[in-house]
């Protein structure tokens, strides 16, 4: 089999954690910033978010939420009200206590001792006290329910360890916000909203998860119930991609949001909170890239077909750039996965070569090359991103459809290729799962082989809590293992939970993770 030359110089297979920061690099999705764990997301970095972030959108909305903005900066007391949640993000929040800087008298800045805040403000690290005393003043009767809010903003939490897009100090993210009469009224809203994010991380951006409950160590500070959608990136690791969580009362109680009942006198409200965030792309690079550089599902990708003419700056290139643009508005015309197709005529000096690469690298769907031969002939060069190589010749594997056929055919294109990138990224995921885990002795022997990527393992336990629970999670610690979370809609296991001994209750996943 001829040797294939990829775009990238670090494989998959090689160095993984090299791979992804060389696929943000060479596709152009981010930079750093100067400041420690702060990233620039470049243009095509951020129109993948734009886009995300409409079809999530959508999504929420039709759920019946508004959107709303809330203050970048939140009281301290806002957060010492609710003691199990601020000790939660206590060592990650940034605070700002001076309002003014001044000289030093050698060229620098400092504080001005003067203008100290009389109270410090944290900057935001989620928002529910915020929302909080929001709903306190905006929920005075049953009627004012369910109140539904969500906030597309941006968050700081100061990581010590940070990696673009995963794990970075400050993000963008969105973040929901409800109140409900009930909780069994708010329970119901949690699954409904993890059911959204599932829907969007598979029919969106082809990353299939397993959506499931959180164990009691792994909650929200402060929230009842977490759940969680989890995915497997191509190394084996699980990626949270999203959390939804029931708070009960405990954080209406710390903020008095109540609302006076139909039957007469006063209630306290339960609410939830979810979220995803830009931790999203990480998951769509390490799913669905490869040694080429990034391969970005239709439905999420700016541009969805490149159109590069072979120009060589000479009279007849004004010809080329005419049928390109009478391709472009054909492809524009059509529909693909519910929108108009997006395209891209790239006119931009450079060989047509180096420019397709630079697609390549990007993830662009399709690509399309067009020359002076190609124009003559009525015909196109085009390339499907997820299907690059010619294994039998080692060569891109470039089909030559006519103008017409191409525009008649795009929109089943983009769906296959939709489609493919999620089959792909679910058969990985299936066979890197073992199930057949009888013990904790055979949890150890499994991630002990020396496996590069070793996936997850299914096992049963018992759903331990306090000190049992504890020491559970000490047992994984040692081998850098976590539960992911408890698949939703599985039968109860038949024998003894691998790490009691008692009876088990249901399944979990565990794994090494992001």
């Amino acid at each position: 089999m001829p040797e294939i030359r990829h775009a990238l110089t670090i494989k998959r297979e090689d160095d993984f954690a090299n791979w992804y920061q060389a696929v943000i690099a060479e596709a152009g999705l981010a930079e750093e910033s100067g400041v420690r764990g702060c990233m620039v997301i470049k243009p095509w970095g951020y129109g993948i978010w734009e886009r995300i972030q409409r079809l999530l959108d959508d999504r929420i909305k039709a759920t019946g939420h508004e959107n709303v903005y809330f203050p970048l900066f939140i009281p301290l007391s806002n957060f010492e009200r609710e003691a199990e949640h601020v000790e939660g993000f206590a060592k990650e929040m940034a605070v700002v206590t001076h309002h003014r800087l001044i000289g030093d008298g050698e060229g620098g800045l400092i504080p001005d001792p003067q203008a100290k805040l009389e109270e410090p403000l944290v900057v935001r690290p989620t928002s529910e006290t915020i929302f909080g005393d929001a709903m306190a003043r905006w929920i005075q009767s049953w009627r004012d329910l369910p109140l539904k809010l969500n906030q597309w903003a941006n968050v700081v939490r100061w990581e010590m360890r940070t990696r673009m897009f995963l794990r970075t100090s400050e993000f963008l993210w969105q973040e929901g916000h409800t109140a409900h009469a009930t909780a069994e009224e708010a329970k119901d809203h949690t699954l409904t909203m993890l059911e959204v994010y599932r829907a969007h991380a598979e029919n969106d951006l082809a990353l299939p998860v397993i959506a499931g409950e959180k164990p009691e160590n792994e909650r929200f500070p402060g929230a009842v119930e977490t759940w969680s959608i989890e995915a497997m990136m191509q190394d084996g690791k699980a990626l949270q991609a999203g959390t939804s969580h029931y708070l009960g009362t405990n954080f209406s109680q710390a903020s008095g949001i109540k609302y006076q009942a139909r039957e007469g006198g006063e209630q306290f409200c339960h609410t939830t909170s979810w979220g995803v965030s830009t931790r999203m792309i990480g998951g769509v690079i390490m799913t669905h890239g490869d040694d080429d550089g990034l391969r970005v599902p239709p439905r999420i990708a700016p541009q969805q077909v490149i159109i590069l003419p072979m120009l060589r700056d000479k009279p007849e290139d004004d010809a080329l750039i005419a049928y390109c643009e009478e391709l472009r508005a054909s492809l524009a015309a059509q529909s693909a996965l519910d929108e108009p197709v997006r395209v891209l005529l790239d006119t931009k000096p450079g060989k047509a070569a180096a420019k397709r690469w630079d697609w390549v690298r990007k993830g662009a769907p399709v690509i399309v090359e067009v020359g002076g031969r190609d124009m003559e002939n009525g015909v196109v060069s085009m390339l499907r991103r997820d299907n690059l190589w010619n294994a039998e010749t080692g060569k891109p594997a470039f089909e030559t459809p006519s103008r017409e056929a191409l525009a008649e055919s795009i929109s089943d294109l983009l769906t296959g290729i939709q489609t493919a990138l999620f089959e792909e990224a679910r058969e990985r995921r299936d066979a890197q799962i073992v199930e057949e885990v009888s013990s904790f002795d055979d949890v150890r022997a499994y991630y002990s082989k020396g496996r590069k990527f070793p996936g997850w393992v299914k096992v049963a336990w018992s759903k331990p809590t306090g000190a049992t629970l504890d020491k559970v999670v000490e047992q994984l610690k040692d081998l850098k293992l976590t539960i992911r979370n408890v698949p939703m809609d599985t039968f109860a296991p038949d024998g003894p939970c691998i790490f009691t001994g008692e009876t088990a209750k249901e399944w979990i996943y565990v794994a090494k993770a992001y």
